[in-house]
């Protein structure tokens, strides 16, 4: 797995932390769903159910919360699982925070970087966040180093130090995926680097409802970059879209087998004026090109698709007139 340090190309960031604020994006390219893998119902939020413009491939998956029973507006795509790349460092996230919970603006207990962390190679093979044997992170910062610029070793030291080893973590993470319901979901690692670890638009939608009820994730997943450990400088966050009318998060992933993906936050207006959260997953954008590549693709897709659910919600969406 290669997720980017920096993505060029994007939009300029700019940043909203609280979940009650949110916007828009804007528009973009994208078609209608009209094939048989794609899923959406009345049930789920009333009778206007959207005609969407979601990824031509791949698959994808967008709710709204507040609307009806569970605000889910569809999913594009055959759910079959796909390799999700730094994605997976969201549920590493939710772990160490039902672990190890924080409260708002709390910096948390100290982390001493191991060998197996400072010894990562700085190759470009996979993200890695230059930090020094010995060197003490807080809880707060190792999730800022490995939610904002993606570091692979930083997601593996959260691992052993909350459950002594990788391997004793994914067995957490694979019982926090069974107990969200996330039946096609698989991780055989903390970081994603390993394109074993696999889910659908679907699964990893229900997992974005929950971690963003937490208030130091959502902080996290806000900012637009983090300092670098040594104090040298910032590195920025690899969501290019943060803070771009709106956009609140969540987490970039991609690699040659992934393509790319987005986790992503934002929000609209509906015809009432009353801010809604929307969430949505975008999965295996241009896979098997180049990380780059297809990150790029998960964005534009994930913009288009932002741009039409806030569409839908201020003009056709529930509310009134």
């Amino acid at each position: 797995m290669r997720t980017a340090l920096l993505v060029t190309g994007g939009l300029a960031l700019a940043l909203v932390a609280a979940l009650g604020v949110f916007g828009g994006l804007p528009s973009g390219s994208g078609r209608p769903a009209t094939d048989p893998s794609d899923r959406s119902g009345p049930s789920a939020v009333g009778p206007a159910v959207p005609s969407l413009p979601w990824p031509a491939q791949g698959q994808a998956s967008v709710l709204v919360e507040g609307i009806g029973e569970r605000g889910d507006l569809g999913t594009k795509g055959a759910q079959t699982p796909v390799p999700i790349a730094s994605v997976a460092k969201v549920m590493t996230a939710y772990v160490i925070l039902e672990d190890h919970p924080l409260r708002a603006g709390e910096a948390g207990p100290g982390i001493r970087v191991d060998e197996k962390a400072a010894d990562t190679p700085l190759s470009g093979a996979e993200s890695v966040v230059p930090v020094v044997r010995g060197q003490q992170l807080t809880e707060r910062q190792a999730l800022e180093l490995m939610l904002i610029p993606s570091g692979n070793n930083i997601a593996r030291l959260l691992a052993r130090w909350d459950a002594g080893s990788e391997k004793a973590f994914v067995e957490k993470m694979n019982r926090a995926a069974r107990a969200l319901g996330m039946n096609h979901t698989t991780y055989t690692g903390a970081s994603g680097y390993e394109s074993t670890t696999t889910s659908t638009s679907a699964d990893q939608l229900e997992l974005a409802r929950q971690v963003m009820r937490n208030e130091v994730f959502r902080s996290i997943v806000a900012q637009g970059s983090v300092e670098k450990p040594d104090g040298s400088g910032a590195l920025p966050n690899t969501n290019t879209l943060l803070g771009t009318s709106g956009v609140i998060g969540i987490k970039t992933g991609s690699s040659t087998p992934a393509g790319g993906a987005l986790m992503w936050a934002a929000t609209g207006v509906d015809r009432g004026g009353n801010k809604r959260l929307i969430l949505g997953v975008v999965l295996h954008q241009s896979p098997g090109v180049n990380a780059a590549t297809g990150l790029y693709a998960a964005l534009d897709a994930s913009r288009t698709l932002i741009e039409g659910v806030q569409h839908w919600l201020s003009t056709t969406g529930p509310g009134p007139r």
